[in-house]
C-alpha cells in the first residue's frame, strides 16, 4: 500500500478530493437470517469476463460476472497505476471470492449464491458519480432475489 505522502500531488489531491457525507438516517434494514439469505459480490476490482470491454480510467459502468464463470475466464484491468494484482493472479477469492461464498452455501450457512455478481472499477470517480450506477445494480440484484451483498472494495 502507498503511502499518501508518497503520491504525486495530482493524485494526492484527487483523494483528498474525495467527500463522502455521513449518512443523515440509518438506511440498513433487518433481513433474513443468514442461511436464508441470497448472497452476491460487488467489488471495485476492475474484474470482467476476458471477453468483456476493458475498464477505462474514469469509468461508471459496471459488468456482470456469472456465478459459475471459470476463474482464468476472468481479468482484471483496473486503472490504478498503485495497485497490486499479485493476489489476483494468486486467488481470485482475494477480491472476487466465489469460491467462499459456494462452500457456505454448501455448508448450509448462506441461504444460495446470486446467479450475477457485478465489478466495477474503484478508481477515478466522486462518490455522487457512481450513484446511477448503483442504482441500476441495485435493481439487477433485487430481480435476483439477492438480499445480502459481499462488498469487496479494492
Amino acid at each position: 500500500m502507498v503511502r499518501l505522502n508518497d503520491l504525486p500531488e495530482e493524485e494526492r489531491a484527487h483523494l483528498l478530493g474525495k467527500r463522502i457525507d455521513p449518512f443523515q438516517t440509518a438506511p440498513f434494514v433487518h433481513g433474513p437470517p443468514l442461511n436464508k439469505r441470497r448472497v452476491a459480490i460487488v467489488t471495485t476490482a476492475g474484474l470482467h469476463r476476458i471477453d468483456d470491454r476493458q475498464f477505462s480510467f474514469v469509468d461508471l459502468t459496471y459488468r456482470v460476472i456469472p456465478g459459475d464463470i471459470p476463474a482464468e475466464e476472468l481479468a482484471m484491468t483496473h486503472s490504478s497505476v498503485h495497485f497490486d494484482r499479485t493476489g489476483f493472479r494468486e486467488d481470485v477469492n482475494v477480491v472476487f471470492p466465489i469460491d467462499r461464498l459456494h462452500e457456505l452455501a454448501k455448508q448450509g450457512e448462506i441461504g444460495s449464491v446470486a446467479r450475477f455478481h457485478y465489478s466495477l472499477m474503484g478508481a477515478g470517480w466522486l462518490p455522487e458519480q457512481i450513484e446511477p450506477t448503483a442504482r441500476q445494480i441495485g435493481r439487477l440484484l433485487k430481480d435476483d432475489g439477492v438480499n445480502a451483498v459481499v462488498l469487496s472494495p479494492v
